[in-house]
């Protein structure tokens, strides 16, 4: 049974105000693409408070979860078994970059740290929080992905028995082992396929009827459940860092710390908004493309280390997007290479005592680029977003194999896509 939601969507572009009914992704305004943002009845920050006065899971308090940001969160309903990130001072790690006052928010699998992300990456804030938001009886879930996400939400959809549709490249197929699937989870994978072709695979079966476009980076309960990375080193530092640091694909991550720092901000928080440095892995860098005004990317999105972070179509432009979290936080976008990543990933094990992905990697490198440089004072408090690790240490299950393979070129051609769409939809409703 759903609770009375305590918010609304706005709309960025216009400033339209819509109720939510769990799946609204857009506006219905005669303009271009804008990202709807939410706006919650809670009038400050105050962990385990909740809007009811009260965080339970099945009446039993919980300290420890999520959910415990449930007044800042878009959600009719709380899903039993989704742990938060853990914040704390990176002091080995500061060390070795030269930064006095780092601190890391770590989304990953680390019990020793209090983290149990359940697939090892900060993609299962995102998977609790949108089934959080969803209604009643909610059509089938479709969604693209490199293969983090995917693994979150097979997990959390196969634990709570939701319907969904996961479409990945070929080469994602992997990142799927950790994850338990059940068959209400249903996997179709593009063979020699990319991050785009599953995205434009998904788009085609979402628009078929009795289907729902999870949405990415355009459901507020993607960004919002994203945005409890601030909040719990928030919670941890007691103030707002300088600088926040974290490897971007789509941005979405980016523009939900941003937006929880303006949360923050607007309920009594003195501290300026934080710095955004985000990170991408060269030489395949969209959105550092877009910010320095340079040709769209060339390079063959195979070529990094990191796939999770080859979205060739993050929202920077759009109303509410990447471009205007950067601006108004007075932010830059930096690279880091492939050899770099690695080194940074193995610089991370040594001085913190647990692996991180390579997207993370890229992130420590940027960072360390970025301290070198002056571009980041000693002293100033730094947070930096560890987007998953501790994955050597979850136990994978068998090999994955897909429901179904579509080939790379019935995606790319117009006169095959919906076929291979119809193909996909028949299998999800099976």
């Amino acid at each position: 049974m759903e609770k009375q939601r305590g918010y609304r969507l706005v709309c960025s572009g216009c400033g339209a105000v819509y109720e939510d009914d769990g799946l609204r992704l857009t506006c219905d305004g005669p303009h271009g693409p804008a990202l709807l943002r939410t706006e919650y009845e809670a009038s400050g920050f105050a962990v385990g408070a909740g809007r009811d006065g009260v965080f339970d899971r099945d009446g039993v308090f919980d300290r420890d979860g999520v959910f415990r940001f449930d007044g800042w969160l878009p959600v009719v309903r709380t899903v039993p078994d989704s742990p938060a990130p853990v914040a704390y001072q990176a002091k080995h790690l500061g060390r070795a970059l030269g930064l006095r006052d780092l601190w890391v928010v770590f989304g990953g699998y680390w019990p020793e740290r209090g983290a149990q992300l359940p697939t090892g990456t900060f993609k299962d804030l995102e998977a609790s929080v949108v089934l959080g938001r969803l209604p009643d009886d909610p059509p089938i879930l479709v969604l693209a992905s490199a293969g983090n996400t995917a693994a979150a939400f097979a997990e959390a959809c196969s634990r709570h028995g939701i319907s969904c549709l996961i479409i990945v490249p070929e080469y994602a197929l992997p990142r799927l082992a950790m994850a338990r699937r059940e068959a209400c989870v249903r996997v179709v994978a593009v063979e020699s396929g990319t991050y785009d072709d599953a995205i434009a695979l998904a788009e085609a079966v979402a628009a078929a009827p009795g289907f729902q476009a999870e949405g990415g980076i355009r459901n507020v309960g993607r960004r919002d459940g994203l945005a409890t990375c601030l909040f719990a080193a928030f919670e941890a530092a007691g103030r707002l860092p300088a600088y926040y640091v974290q490897a971007v694909g789509s941005g979405a991550g980016a523009i939900a710390a941003y937006e929880g720092a303006r949360r923050l901000r607007a309920t009594g928080c003195p501290d300026p908004l934080p710095e955004l440095l985000l990170c991408q892995n060269a030489p395949y860098a969209p959105i550092h493309e877009a910010w320095y005004g340079r040709p769209g990317p060339t390079a063959d999105p195979h070529s990094v280390l990191a796939p999770e972070l080859t979205n060739s179509r993050p929202p920077f432009a759009t109303p509410g997007g990447v471009r205007e979290a950067l601006l108004d936080c007075g932010g830059t976008v930096l690279t880091a290479g492939n050899d770099q990543a690695r080194r940074a990933m193995a610089l991370f094990e040594q001085t913190e005592g647990i692996d991180i992905e390579p997207a993370a990697g890229v992130a420590v490198a940027a960072l360390a680029q970025a301290a070198k440089s002056g571009l980041v004072a000693p002293d100033a408090p730094v947070l930096l977003n560890i987007t998953g690790g501790g994955r050597r240490r979850l136990a994978a299950t068998a090999p994955v194999r897909p429901d179904q393979t579509v080939a790379a070129a019935q995606v790319r051609d117009p006169a095959t896509i919906d076929i291979a769409a119809k193909t996909a939809a028949d299998l999800a409703s099976a």
